[in-house]
């Protein structure tokens, strides 16, 4: 898949948007079964960690989706991919942080993406224990827990709160960038996962800014961020999808947005 523009007469179908939904509250059955229990943790290939809770969430999102739209693509972290050339292809992260699922902290989600030929059209941050949700379609405002919510203005990274998962995300060339862009920042904070992009949706922090990231980290996030007033790119500036290559900027503020890029695109 390429990265394209969502066609203006194409709307994303209300029994699509149905479906988001119950595949949130089919993962949320299950995570919440496994929180704050003593889970096995299995480490995959890459050495990141992977719990029954992540494997049966995203199994029982799967299974929906193919008795309910059998002709959809899915792309999960835990399961692989189906049907990827189709025009409508589900991106799953039944448990983004699983680190913080395995402490007991509670600012892990599921992250729920529809992509429609490429494009990020509908993206839901599930986080189950606390029964708090957003959803973000293409076209509409984001809501939180129902209600629209909408980000706050901060125009330079001198007065942002700035969040990044954890340091270790950054390496090379993106280590340095990160370390220029971080003491500029009046407040930066390390954690959060997806849940920070809720935050920054809710007007509580205004820039997210990281890297070595997969589609099923970032793909659900692009319709909050963007349907909350944000922005959301890769650190050229271009717009997000399967193809790109991990490093994300996600701003409240376009002029912070934009500072920020060019602190990070800089030549050192």
């Amino acid at each position: 898949m390429t990265l394209s523009v969502l066609p203006a007469d194409v709307s994303v179908p209300e029994g699509h948007i149905a479906l988001a939904h119950r595949l949130a509250d089919a993962a949320g059955a299950v995570i919440r079964s496994y929180y704050r229990t003593p889970v096995t943790v299995f480490d995959k290939a890459d050495d990141s960690p992977v719990t029954v809770a992540d494997r049966e969430a995203e199994s029982a999102m799967r299974r929906l989706i193919a008795a309910e739209a059998p002709g959809h693509g899915i792309y999960g972290e835990e399961w692989g991919v189906e049907n990827a050339d189709a025009d409508w292809v589900w991106v799953l992260d039944p448990v983004d942080g699983t680190k913080a699922f395995i402490a007991g902290q509670p600012s892990f989600g599921t992250l729920i993406a529809l992509l429609y030929k490429g494009v990020p059209v509908l993206g839901i941050i599930d986080q189950c224990v606390q029964r708090e949700r957003w959803l973000g379609v293409a076209g509409r405002p984001t809501t939180f827990n129902g209600a629209p919510v909408r980000v706050r203005a901060c125009p330079d990274v001198k007065l942002a709160t700035l969040y990044a998962t954890a340091p270790e995300m950054f390496k090379g060339g993106d280590e340095a960038a990160w370390n220029r862009l971080r003491p500029l920042a009046k407040l930066p904070r390390y954690g959060a996962d997806c849940y920070a992009y809720g935050l920054l949706a809710l007007g509580f922090v205004d820039l997210v800014v990281e890297a070595s990231l997969q589609p099923y980290d970032y793909c659900a996030l692009v319709p909050v961020v963007t349907g909350a007033g944000g922005l959301m790119t890769d650190w050229q500036g271009r717009p997000l999808g399967l193809g790109s290559d991990g490093r994300v900027i996600a701003a409240g503020d376009a002029a912070c947005h934009a500072a920020a890029q060019a602190v990070l695109t800089a030549q050192p």
